[in-house]
């Protein structure tokens, strides 16, 4: 069966199953390959992790006309917003070593804190930052993970919008 004549509702399905299976890859990369996240990381993979939820509600739902293009506009936000993410760790990963960011306190640590930092808002914005323990360059098959990250979440948005052209249920 070609994917490409898939439903909306099985393409959807398709995306949360290829979302989630992201996830649970990074989540063994990190426990069991030894690769540690940093704060981009699991930025992107919180993002991977909203993409996947969108498209089981988008399967769930099967909306037609345009309750798809509110599920396929969340979903197309959401990956470029990971996307952003990724392509902001891989420029902090290009800067020469002198001028990466300083390592700074853990994520964990700013965030019960953040009331005292100055809101959620400002853990974000010091996160997006980065930080020196961004710029360690941790690769699969020789490419670095933000690039395997960007490459899924534009492969999803793409998916998500070609499952709405298909006027197949």
């Amino acid at each position: 069966m070609n994917p490409l004549r898939w439903s909306y509702r099985v393409s959807f399905f398709a995306g949360f199953v290829f979302s989630a299976g992201l996830v649970a890859f990074t989540l063994y990369a990190q426990y069991k390959l030894g690769m540690d996240a940093c704060p981009l990381c699991i930025l992107q993979r919180f993002m991977m992790m909203v993409l996947a939820v969108l498209f089981l509600l988008g399967a769930l739902h099967a909306p037609s006309g345009a309750g798809r293009w509110v599920y396929i506009s969340l979903v197309v936000v959401a990956a470029l917003t990971g996307g952003g993410i990724s392509a902001r760790h891989l420029w902090i990963q290009s800067l020469p070593p002198d001028q990466v960011p300083s390592c700074g306190v853990p994520l964990g640590y700013l965030l019960k804190t953040s009331d005292h930092q100055g809101g959620l808002i400002k853990v974000l914005i010091k996160v997006l930052s980065g930080s020196g323990q961004c710029a360690r360059v941790q690769e699969i098959l020789g490419v670095p993970m933000p690039c395997w990250a960007l490459i899924c979440f534009i492969l999803l948005a793409s998916w998500s919008l070609h499952a709405g052209i298909r006027r197949v249920t």
